[in-house]
């Protein structure tokens, strides 16, 4: 069965009762680091779950009770024999402290040990010295026959009852020091034995070493001194050349299989992404200074100058927007009447009336026919303080339906304002710097090793804000449609104005947009003093993928940090915050997707509401990429020109055509109409009517 990594890694961050860093990389060895609190487990490929679940308990009683000191300051031992000791104290704990991971090392060491893991198969386990021995018994000690003796027995102890990372130091100290002196006496031994075979074979006066009998032989070995016995505890760290002092085989073998359990064929390194810090400052342009420059704009192309005679005449433009806001206060009275009737059918149902208490005399007489006899107090819970938070798409293709979409945005933020809700309204863009070049282009980010690469032209253009007074918000609002009368392809007055060089469409930075939003969403609500905050975001298509910084060695070996795109086999979206990682995909719009799951995890109060425009031709290509639509369904929803997708980062995603947002709602014929043009524009004033009620009363089902 094929290990699932991210299963993996949820597991290690909970064994660990905290979120830890996980990384799975091709390395030799799991390594954690305490500082940084990541812990790197090797890709295991060949390992069961079950022993992927052994060792990642292991790799986790490690990183709960194994100190980041250097202890080799304080004791002179092998770390072989450290490992020995600390691995069965952190083994113990973590059984403890999780009693169902006890089956789990029961029975992952016993698999191990089936599959000769230990490479005992023939060996005469009673022949290794103490701390393989120990290794193995405080490994699969239940499955084999371990023998001791009794001063062995006295270490064995000292090890099992070690509780703190000094106890293990000591066992390990005390274990060496056996283990030394052992191999010193087997040494002592067999020298001697050498030098009495020595003996015998110069000695012409002797028998023959064949010809002497057992007891002969024993007689003679008697006569060297013997060394005494001595309590383990109290002997002496007997010095070593490089290379003679004891060994653990059983832990250097441990390591080996381990590090075959790796997938080797992987060639490229996994690599981990994560979202920069942006300075949300310097990415966002002012509605203070982007209004003070498009009312200078406009107050200087509405009269002449030196250079032309010929002024601009907004008055068909401003009429158009003065003749949509009037019509557009039935969509907005209607979202009104949506959102105080769910506000107030919430309220009703959380209603709470107290049956206990003072009794109410007046109706004291009533006993016999009614239990309602004490005085109720209804109390309502004070409702959620609400927000909105609009991106606004401002590439160049949305010059084909950018005035529809604007005129659902106006319906909005009237809504907003008549309901008193905080909004913003951002516009992501790369072309503010880029088609002025005498401003430069602020730095909003620090480039750092693995952070993905926001576009050094990119912006927030804080077109309309609701700080601001009512006068200057009719302001922001008629300064916007201007300017989309300008951008507007099927504008009649598109011909008649130029565009201001900044706020010209460019291309489609979306990503870098909702990277800002971990920034913006704390700051809004902070300012606001919001707990529920609805995140709307408005396009026409789909962002490409971001790059990575990643460090490069030049061909004269000096380092520089650069750019590159990440490989989706191996490459993740990592959260340091929340340890989460999200695996990345060949897919660009899946990349958006990622971002938004990383920033609802973050941000669970929040509603990420999508409304995306699409074209008749791609509106059921679109569709099936994030659902599984029947025919059936797909023409209804053609017929209906829009789609509501779940399940795809937003928590609702609004498939809409975009010819249904230029439909208009009002009912207008003229007065010598025949009968056949008045049904259809009946027909047509209530299909786009039922369009905008669908849309707009899912939305308020989010928002309330």
């Amino acid at each position: 069965m094929t290990v699932n990594y991210e299963i993996k890694s949820q597991l290690a961050k909970l064994l660990a009762t905290e979120d830890l860093v996980v990384e799975n990389r091709n390395v030799e060895t799991a390594q954690f680091d305490v500082h940084t609190r990541v812990l790197t487990l090797p890709l295991w490929k060949r390992a069961s779950n079950l022993v992927y679940d052994l060792l990642v308990g292991h790799e986790v009683g490690h990183a709960l009770f194994t100190p980041d000191e250097d202890w080799t300051q304080r004791i002179n031992v092998p770390q072989q024999f450290v490992n020995v000791c600390e691995d069965a104290r952190i083994e113990k704990l973590m059984k403890r402290k999780y009693p169902g991971l006890a089956k789990t090392f029961y029975n992952g060491y016993n698999e191990l040990n089936d599959k000769d893991f230990f490479e005992l198969d023939g060996e005469d386990i009673n022949s290794f010295n103490l701390a393989d021995r120990a290794n193995l018994y405080f490994k699969s000690g239940n499955v084999l026959h371990i023998i001791f003796s009794s001063a062995e027995k006295q270490i064995i102890n000292l090890i099992g009852a070690s509780e703190t990372f000094d106890d293990s130091l000591n066992a390990a100290e005390v274990l060496y020091k056996y283990c030394a002196q052992q191999q010193m006496e087997q040494k002592q031994e067999k020298r001697q034995e050498e030098d009495i075979q020595k003996e015998l074979n110069l000695s012409s006066d002797q028998k023959d070493v064949e010809e002497m009998t057992d007891d002969e032989l024993l007689e003679e070995l008697e006569k060297e001194p013997q060394q005494p016995k001595e309590d383990p505890a109290q002997l002496d760290t007997p010095s070593y050349e490089k290379g003679e002092e004891p060994k653990v085989q059983t832990d250097d073998t441990f390591n080996d299989k381990l590090s075959e359990l790796n997938d080797n064929r992987q060639f490229h390194e996994n690599v981990y992404c994560e979202i920069p810090t942006v300075d949300v400052n310097k990415a966002i342009i002012s509605h203070t200074e982007i209004h003070n420059e498009l009312n200078e704009y406009f107050r200087d192309i509405l009269k002449p100058t030196d250079v032309r005679s010929w002024v601009a005449d907004y008055s068909n433009v401003d009429e158009d927007y003065h003749s949509f806001k009037k019509s557009a206060q039935k969509e907005v009275n209607y979202l009104v009447k949506e959102f105080e009737c769910r506000k107030a059918a919430d309220n009703y149902a959380r209603t709470t009336t107290s049956r206990t208490g003072v009794l109410s005399t007046e109706k004291l007489h009533s006993y016999k026919f009614n239990e309602d006899l004490f005085r109720k107090i209804s109390i309502v819970p004070d409702g959620k303080n609400h927000g909105l938070i609009f991106i606004l798409d401002w590439s160049g293709s949305m010059c084909h339906c950018i005035k529809d979409t604007i005129k659902q945005l106006f319906n909005l933020v009237w809504f907003c304002k008549k309901v008193q809700i905080p909004f913003e309204v951002y516009a992501f863009s790369n072309a503010y710097y880029f088609r002025d070049i005498s401003v430069k282009s602020p730095i909003i980010t620090e480039p750092k090793e693995n952070e993905f690469v926001v576009d050094d032209q990119f912006c927030l253009l804080n077109f309309i804000s609701s700080k601001v007074n009512k006068a200057t918000l009719e302001n922001q609002l008629l300064n916007l449609w201007r300017l989309v009368g300008s951008l507007d392809f099927h504008s009649k007055f598109r011909s008649c104005y130029q565009v201001p060089q900044k706020f010209g469409l460019g291309g489609t930075p979306l990503n870098d947009a909702l990277v800002c939003l971990h920034q913006i969403i704390p700051q809004f609500k902070k300012q606001n003093d919001l707990q529920k905050v609805q995140c709307v975001i408005l396009s026409d298509g789909e962002a490409g993928q971001m790059p990575v910084y990643k460090t490069f060695t030049r061909h004269d070996g000096e380092e520089r940090l650069g750019q590159r795109h990440w490989t989706p086999e191996t490459s993740f979206l990592r959260n340091r915050k929340t340890g989460h990682t999200y695996k990345l995909s060949y897919e660009y719009y899946k990349f958006t997707e990622v971002l938004l799951n990383n920033l609802k995890q973050i941000h669970p109060d929040v509603n990420f509401i999508g409304i995306r425009l699409v074209s008749s031709r791609d509106f059921g290509t679109f569709i099936k990429r994030y659902d599984s639509i029947d025919d059936d369904t797909l023409r209804k929803a053609k017929k209906d020109k829009t789609y509501s997708i779940r399940d795809c980062g937003y928590d609702t995603y609004f498939a809409i055509i975009d010819s249904g947002l230029s439909n208009d709602d009002e009912f207008e014929v003229h007065e010598d109409a025949s009968k056949a043009q008045i049904k259809r524009a009946f027909v047509k004033s209530l299909q786009a009517k039922k369009l905008n009620k669908k849309v707009l009363g899912e939305f308020i089902g989010l928002v309330a």
